[in-house]
């Protein structure tokens, strides 16, 4: 008797592991899951093109964004249809390092969101993937935009004397919101200044007020983010 419910209860488990795997996959499912990823995936790509508020836009990465959802579909597609075959992917992909740094906390939101749209649209919960995106997409738009970003600039000035750096410090205090010193070099030649400023308005012209000055030999203003400058 407790053999038999043992046995009974064993074969219950096992058929209810099978049945969550199909291995005849049709076309249309393939084609409705792969569909819906791809629009998914697009309407990603839309808003993070329309949300990037740092310095250098890369298409590059923004493209894949698609591409993750499209592949991520993909691969949840396969392993839902044969339970070797998830078994063996999920080995597989346990041993994939990515090593393209992310210095943006919001580009890792995007990649992010783009992997689990593609596993849930995957795994058939198309509602879920739309609804889930809609919502994800309104919250990251209205908190992105909303917020004021102040653009900062490294402002790089060579002057002769210690009297000309003063000069340039306190004309600076007068055109822009706040400055910060984060270099300074001494040679028998000048001064080299690197000061990182912040505007109140978004207008470097400023930097034709700093040039003015007695005892400036040039001045370039650099825009940057975090890690990484451009010029």
């Amino acid at each position: 008797m407790d053999q038999n419910t043992s046995t009974n209860f064993s074969d219950l488990i096992k058929k209810s592991v099978l049945e969550n795997f199909n291995s005849d996959i049709s076309i249309i499912t393939i084609l409705l899951t792969m569909s819906i990823a791809f629009v998914i995936g697009l309407f990603i790509y839309l808003l993070y093109k329309r949300v990037f508020s740092g310095v250098l836009y890369s298409k590059s990465f923004n493209v894949s964004l698609i591409g993750m959802t499209l592949i991520t579909a993909l691969v949840i597609i396969a392993i839902n249809s044969n339970l070797v075959l998830s078994l063996g992917m999920v080995g597989a992909l346990s041993i994939v390092r990515f090593r393209t740094p992310i210095k943006d906390p919001t580009d890792l939101i995007f990649l992010f969101w783009a992997a689990v749209a593609g596993i849930v649209t995957g795994a058939g919960f198309y509602t879920l993937a739309v609804i889930g995106s809609v919502i994800v997409g309104m919250v990251l738009f209205i908190f992105i935009k909303s917020a004021s970003f102040e653009t900062p600039y490294l402002l790089v000035v060579n002057c002769d004397s210690a009297e000309s750096e003063q000069a340039i410090l306190q004309k600076l205090n007068s055109l822009v919101k706040r400055f910060n010193v984060k270099q300074k070099t001494v040679t028998d030649s000048g001064v080299e200044m690197t000061v990182e400023v912040r505007l109140g308005q978004d207008d470097p012209r400023f930097v034709n007020e700093i040039t003015k000055l007695s005892g400036v030999s040039n001045a370039v203003l650099i825009s940057y983010s975090g890690d990484y400058v451009s010029q």
